[in-house]
């Protein structure tokens, strides 16, 4: 499982917004991951996207690595934010556009 996380803290560390989701964000492959992605791309942030349907030991080591079961997932910094539900909320309260601001 070691060499996941090293995999995962890679992605990380090179990406200061990652979404890990189902497709990409050209071909969003679930409601969920769609939804993630419309909200990054309405603020117009540049992100990573993991498709972890092509990787199954990024699916199954994602959902540990953060201690959260369900795809997508939005890390900024290397902090895991949360998946569509929260990015949703957050986007809504402006939460969300406070912290990409403070990414710039």
């Amino acid at each position: 499982m070691s060499n996941v996380n090293e995999r995962i803290d890679a992605l990380l560390n090179e990406n200061p917004v990652v979404l890990f989701m189902k497709g990409n964000q050209n071909f969003p492959m679930c409601g969920f991951s769609a939804r993630a992605c419309s909200i990054l791309q309405d603020l117009g942030v540049n992100f990573k996207d993991v498709n972890v349907l092509e990787d199954e030991e990024i699916r199954n080591g994602i959902k540990v690595y953060g201690n959260w079961p369900t795809i997508p997932q939005l890390y900024i910094n290397k902090k895991l934010v949360g998946g569509s539900d929260i990015m949703m909320e957050m986007y809504q309260s402006g939460e969300l556009q406070d912290l990409m601001k403070s990414q710039n």
